[in-house]
């Protein structure tokens, strides 16, 4: 049997040597041809040792040795990443305690016929945490409480106990997940069913661990309620970071072009951002203030169909309204930028590689250009080279819209006062929302004089209550 037909068991361990064996070998009396793969964090108490020696004994057996302990929601992204790499079927995730008693598999393997993802479940059964103590059964009906309100799911969200179709899931649907400690479990699942995918769950009765004890601590749940919180909240105003989409291909992103102001950690991560409550407050400012703003220039100085550059596309959250109106193309120097774009928009725009002082467009193509904060992180004479460069891309009747934050915009005092809070009284460290901005607006004069310079009419300067004094707003046309 390839592969490709065929399912491997992946188990995460962490000081379970006498549980170790004992597991393998019920899985293996199993007699259902599956492949086992354990991966170990450097236990201090021989597991690693065990599970080379199982590998030597049995050729179905695969053993991976990590650095140390890395968490594990991390342990199970490695799993996860090696069965694609080695191009399994399916991929049966348990705990190597005994709590997911191996015969369960049998059930596992049955219903993944019919969906996608399969969960064990301790719900679906009266009295299935019967031999569990009151605080893992207060702690673990809690969690599944939680997740039900909260992200509204009706699965057991927070077990370890699953079989995912890897032929059906898209591998990069993975990298969605933030997670690498134990919220890993209902993150991951919940990605899988806010983009529908079909889940369906086998009833389980779990019994108290065999040896050992529970390796969760307080850290980790409250690690865990946070980011339930920050999910929930994602949800309601910035859920495109959910969407699943086929990213940028390798023939659509130019390697030659080099990111040197961090865009693509920016989009990346939302730490290097200030963490996820900068980054609902920007997903709320773009949404429902700068949309609804950028949606009335659009449509002041574009025409209906026109073929339009968003140059410096970041999410794309601004472009959903005006993509059914003129016809966009979202450019970008970062990849991850882009990629979020493509799960923003769902295909309604094009997506274009490329940085802002050499677009990859050939001369006079486009009828409009527009851009929200780019042109504050350039230097001025910067920012000339990359307004001839529009200059150059725009056909001769050719308007752009500039959002151009000024020195004393709402968004740039607010972010000043947010910093200097971080830093003064909670001790944070040279906080850091975003690449630096370097020109800010000073005045109208100021940069309608290097729009001027560089080959364009300035038609107007807005800067009001539209967007609550956030923007400076700049059309000009080319001359």
């Amino acid at each position: 049997m390839s592969k490709s037909e065929q399912t491997l068991v992946f188990i995460p361990t962490y000081n379970e040597c006498e549980n170790v064996a004992l597991l393998c070998q019920s899985i293996l009396n199993l007699g259902l041809n599956l492949d086992i793969l354990f991966v170990d964090d450097r236990s201090p108490d021989g597991t690693g040792e065990i599970i080379d020696n199982l590998a030597l004994q049995y050729p179905q057996v695969k053993a991976l040795h990590r650095e140390g302990k890395l968490g594990i929601g991390s342990a199970h992204y490695d799993g996860i990443q090696w069965a694609y790499t080695q191009g399994y079927r399916s991929l049966i995730t348990m705990d190597c305690d005994f709590t997911h008693p191996p015969h369960y598999i049998h059930n596992l393997l049955k219903i993944a016929t019919e969906c996608d993802i399969v969960v064990g479940s301790r719900y679906l059964q009266e009295n299935s945490l019967s031999d569990w103590n009151f605080f893992r059964k207060a702690l673990t009906t809690a969690a599944h409480l939680l997740t039900r309100v909260c992200l509204k799911m009706p699965y057991d969200a927070t077990g370890a106990f699953r079989l995912y179709r890897l032929d059906r899931i898209p591998r990069h649907a993975f990298d969605l997940i933030h997670s690498r400690g134990y919220s890993f479990f209902f993150e991951s699942l919940y990605l899988f069913h806010f983009n529908h995918f079909k889940i369906k769950e086998i009833p389980i009765m779990l019994p108290a661990r065999t040896y050992g004890h529970s390796k969760m601590d307080l850290k980790e749940m409250f690690k865990s309620i946070r980011l339930l919180m920050e999910t929930y909240s994602t949800t309601l105003l910035n859920q495109e970071r959910y969407k699943i989409c086929d990213p940028m291909s390798a023939d659509q992103v130019d390697a030659s072009q080099k990111d040197r102001q961090g865009w693509d950690e920016y989009w990346k991560s939302r730490k290097s951002t200030g963490g996820w409550v900068y980054d609902l407050i920007a997903a709320f400012y773009r949404k429902f203030i700068i949309k609804r703003t950028l949606n009335y220039f659009v449509h002041q100085y574009f025409k209906k169909n026109a073929e339009v550059l968003h140059a410096g596309c970041g999410s794309g959250q601004v472009d959903t309204d005006i993509c059914q109106y003129i016809n966009i193309t979202g450019m970008d120097i970062s990849v991850n930028a882009l990629n979020f774009y493509k799960r923003t928009n769902q295909g309604k725009c094009k997506v274009l590689h490329g940085n802002i002082f050499s677009i990859p467009l050939q001369n006079a193509s486009v009828d409009g250009i527009y851009n929200l904060g780019v042109m504050e992180h350039f230097d001025e004479n910067e920012i000339r080279l990359i307004l001839k460069e529009f200059h150059r891309i725009l056909r001769l009747d050719g308007k752009m819209v500039i959002f151009w934050p000024p020195e004393f915009g709402a968004s740039v005092i607010f972010l000043k006062m947010v910093k200097w809070i971080l830093e003064n009284i909670f001790g944070r460290k040279n906080v850091k929302f975003h690449p630096d901005e370097i020109t800010r607006v000073q005045s109208k004069r100021h940069v309608c004089q290097i729009f001027e310079e560089t080959g364009f009419r300035v038609v107007q300067y807005y800067f009001g209550l539209r967007d609550f004094f956030t923007y400076s707003v700049i059309a000009v046309e080319k001359r």
